[in-house]
């Protein structure tokens, strides 16, 4: 059966298969029961905590199979899968082989909207490799500023199968879309959508980069309004070009420098609009200043105009983007100030966890005492210490994968003192924080962004952070 012919409205009966438990599989599952369709949910593991998540579903009628994710259930006339699956699973491959169509929880989520009749509201949909969560959140601060109800919703944690489902009506959603995601939503079509920027990363799930690009490229498929992209990396605008999108749509470049026809750019301190004025060839639309943005790094002012570009698409007026941009507050550990100790400036960017993000960081500040390490999922750090190597006063290097930096720093900035913590206990945080504030000079920044992924030493980015934050707050007290 192919996808078009799942039916939108009538579910009752329909044998679906959910692969995997978690975030987005059981909200999935339990939708789906409540349609009517008759859910099977496949899961890898047969662990503790499955058993009890498979109990609650079993509970309510829906049939779970642990430690068997492989086997396609002979009846299944739809698979809807959690992003963290695979599409090289044995599953996807007995799918394919029986004409069975693979949908996410995005694309579900899509079919969905107006199930109860009510006008779906449009997405204005953002990806990239890094600024995603930012972009969707300062976009919504726009769009509140201009008295619409939305909503950020998407990958950044917000589901959206409860979004389109719930009780509240939308005017128009502020999307985050992973790689993950667009792989398996084949029907989306946003209003607008965004390109950010592409870089490395994923690059085990997908199978290359240009699976990966790929994927990411998907967002543009069908837009009625705009695509936006990053003037300064030709492959999203690439993506554009290659776009299948409705009749009428439009190219909007973002620049930092100063922005040709149809583009957003900064001119002296101000982002201005020369895509959605009546004369663009001669007019510039001043809509906030650089001061607004919070922070003000370079890379932030770039997702600063991503989303003020798919604000103006949807008819924003200027104002609301300048005060939407001066109400958004950033997200904890997105190079957020710790404190100022003995003139040093302690900053906290742990989620920096691929070397893009990284490089947009050290990028910002000058000098820099940096330091990173962390899980490397595959990355290689020669381009960017390369790139940074001019702004650095020293280093501290903790984490599974810290030889990687090292040898990269060895190479290309063998003059920059490096101290090599060999340890990945939770505890070496605070040492690190010790051994840069040692080799800071006041006027300096101490920058944790460590480039890599936090699992090896943390839970996760956010813990890391506090862990940072703790520490120079301990160093402050000693400090007083």
């Amino acid at each position: 059966m192919g996808s078009q012919e799942v039916s939108n409205t009538d579910w009752r009966g329909k044998h679906v298969t959910v692969a995997g438990l978690g975030v987005s599989g059981i909200p999935a599952a339990r939708v789906l029961n409540g349609l009517g369709a008759v859910v099977t949910v496949v899961n890898d593991g047969d662990d503790d905590r499955s058993r009890a998540q498979a109990a609650e579903l079993e509970a309510q009628g829906i049939t779970v199979r642990l430690g068997d994710g492989a086997t396609l259930p002979g009846s299944t006339e739809l698979i809807v899968t959690t992003p963290g699956w695979k599409p090289d699973k044995p599953l996807f491959a007995a799918a394919a082989e029986a004409g069975v169509p693979v949908w996410g929880d995005v694309e579900l989520a899509w079919r969905l909207r107006g199930q109860d009749g009510r006008e779906p509201a449009p997405w204005l949909a953002v990806t990239g490799t890094n600024g995603k969560t930012t972009t969707v959140r300062m976009l919504a601060s726009i769009l509140e500023a201009a008295g619409l109800r939305t909503a950020a919703v998407g990958n950044i944690g917000v589901s959206l199968l409860d979004t389109v489902l719930g009780d509240e009506k939308y005017d128009v959603l502020a999307v985050e879309l992973s790689s993950y995601q667009l792989h398996w939503s084949p029907s989306l079509r946003a209003h607008s959508a965004a390109v950010l920027n592409l870089a490395p990363d994923h690059l085990d799930w997908h199978g290359s980069m240009a699976a990966y690009v790929a994927d990411k490229g998907r967002i543009y498929e069908g837009n009625t309004v705009a695509c936006v992209y990053n003037v300064a990396d030709a492959v999203t605008e690439e993506l554009v070009r290659e776009a299948d999108v409705e009749e009428g749509c439009r190219a909007i470049g973002f620049t930092l420098g100063t922005p040709g026809p149809s583009q957003l750019g900064v001119v002296d301190g101000i982002l201005v609009d020369r895509a959605f004025v009546t004369n663009r060839q001669k007019q510039a639309q001043e809509l906030a200043e650089v001061a607004d943005v919070n922070p003000p790094a370079p890379h932030n002012i770039a997702n600063a105009l991503a989303a003020a570009a798919l604000a103006r698409a949807f008819g924003v007026a200027p104002a609301a983007v300048r005060d939407g941009l001066r109400n958004f507050r950033p997200d904890p550990h997105r190079i957020e100030h710790v404190a100022d100790v003995a003139g040093v400036t302690y900053i906290d960017d742990s989620k920096a966890t691929n070397t893009h993000a990284a490089e947009a960081s050290l990028a910002s500040y000058e000098p820099i005492v940096w330091i990173a390490g962390g899980l490397a999922k595959g990355a290689t750090f020669d381009e960017l210490v390369t790139g940074c190597a001019g702004r650095l006063r020293g280093v501290v290097l903790m984490g599974a994968d810290r030889a990687l930096i090292r040898e990269a720093l060895a190479r290309h900035a063998p003059e920059v003192p490096v101290t090599d913590l060999d340890r990945t206990d939770t505890g070496a945080m605070s040492e690190a924080v010790r051994e840069a504030a040692r080799l800071a000079r006041p006027g300096d920044t101490v920058l944790m962004a460590p480039a890599c992924a936090s699992m090896d030493m943390f839970t996760n980015y956010n813990k890391r952070g506090e862990a940072f934050a703790d520490a120079v707050r301990a160093l402050a007290a000693e400090s007083a």
